[in-house]
């Protein structure tokens, strides 16, 4: 049976078209994060459930070495495609997230999150948390665009902000987390847009 935990659920959900989490374009509270004052400045970036592959396009786009992961083949030959058809620099790998530590050990100055946290299921978020702290260099940035709804069910998987303060806390500081302001109408009022450096 295809679970949330294996790469068939995900290559499903590409295969039957219910991928309700691509928003055809990169989410507009990262495209208004680097065009602001607080960007953050260029370096190497994970881009953990990277899906079709248009946040982590965004960031190459704006000088970032990017490589992004995802579980399904679907996503990465979908996100690769348009890498090429665009002409940007991005790397697109299959994996098992959780199997990356071993791989890309303290690697990256920047891992980006947008909906990979809800679609895990709550006994493993602890687990994502010493994940991503796992592939930043010290003192390296976690930015998430977190889905933070009370929908029944899932993926996705429901949150709080308080909860995932919770999560994160013990080896992040929490440096911004704030409800987005141009999220996409569907969103609206349910998206927190948060910056976390890792803890040494």
């Amino acid at each position: 049976m295809a679970t949330v935990a294996n790469s068939q659920y995900w290559e499903n959900r590409y295969q039957e078209g219910k991928t309700g989490w691509d928003l055809g374009q990169a989410a507009p509270p990262f495209v208004g994060l680097l065009d602001s004052p607080t960007a953050p400045t260029t370096g190497k970036i994970a881009v953990l459930g990277a899906g079709s592959g248009y946040d982590a396009l965004l960031f190459a786009q704006r000088g970032f070495e990017v490589i992004g992961f995802d579980f399904a083949p679907s996503a990465i030959a979908s996100a690769s495609k348009l890498a090429q058809s665009r002409g940007i620099a991005a790397q697109f790998l299959q994996r098992n997230i959780f199997d990356l530590s071993a791989e890309f050990p303290h690697y990256f100055d920047y891992v980006l999150e947008h909906t990979c946290f809800c679609a895990i299921e709550m006994r493993d978020r602890s687990s994502y948390v010493k994940l991503v702290k796992s592939l930043l260099k010290p003192q390296g940035e976690l930015i998430a665009l977190f889905w933070a709804h009370n929908l029944p069910g899932g993926p996705p998987f429901g949150t709080t902000t308080a909860e995932i303060c919770q999560y994160f806390e013990s080896d992040f500081e929490t440096n911004n987390l704030v409800l987005a302001k141009n999220s996409v109408p569907q969103r609206q009022a349910q998206e927190y847009l948060g910056r976390f450096i890792a803890k040494n």
